[in-house]
């Protein structure tokens, strides 16, 4: 098992919220609303690192045993830093989740010779947020243009 990798801002090239379809309808909550403007982190040194402007992406997880295309499911921006609410973390977000047939899935990231090492997927348990490298981002925002 590979051990994390410590995350600089200068090779950041968006944070990755993951979201899990098996413990909440998050198909049926991004169809009837697709703007996301908060998202629940854990804290980490990380925390510290995220700021109003960078490039957010949104990971739709869980088990393959639904017909769900898991990967990534939508991009935005951060509004502002982590902060508290409440027992938890949160980020503000203006992120819009795409239509389904819009979303990388999990498949066509894993076959990617550039994503093929996406921290999601070499920690797929790891807590929010994950990240995603500026070489990474490049090849993501192409396959979401």
């Amino acid at each position: 098992m590979s051990s994390p990798r410590t995350v600089a801002v200068e090779d950041l090239g968006a944070w990755l919220l993951k979201g899990n379809a098996d413990h909440v309808d998050l198909r049926g909550r991004f169809s009837v609303e697709p703007h996301v403007e908060r998202w629940c982190v854990q804290p980490s040194y990380r925390l510290g690192l995220m700021r109003a402007g960078q490039p957010v992406l949104f990971w739709g997880s869980g088990s393959r045993r639904r017909d769900i295309a898991y990967g990534i499911w939508g991009a935005g921006r951060l509004t502002g830093p982590a902060r508290r609410d409440g027992d938890g973390w949160e980020v503000p977000l203006d992120l819009t989740i795409a239509p389904p047939d819009a979303w990388i899935p999990r498949s066509v990231i894993r076959s990617h010779g550039v994503l093929a090492d996406l921290e999601v997927l070499r920690q797929p348990q790891g807590s929010n947020p994950s990240f995603v490298t500026a070489r990474e981002y490049a090849v993501i925002t192409s396959l979401l243009a």
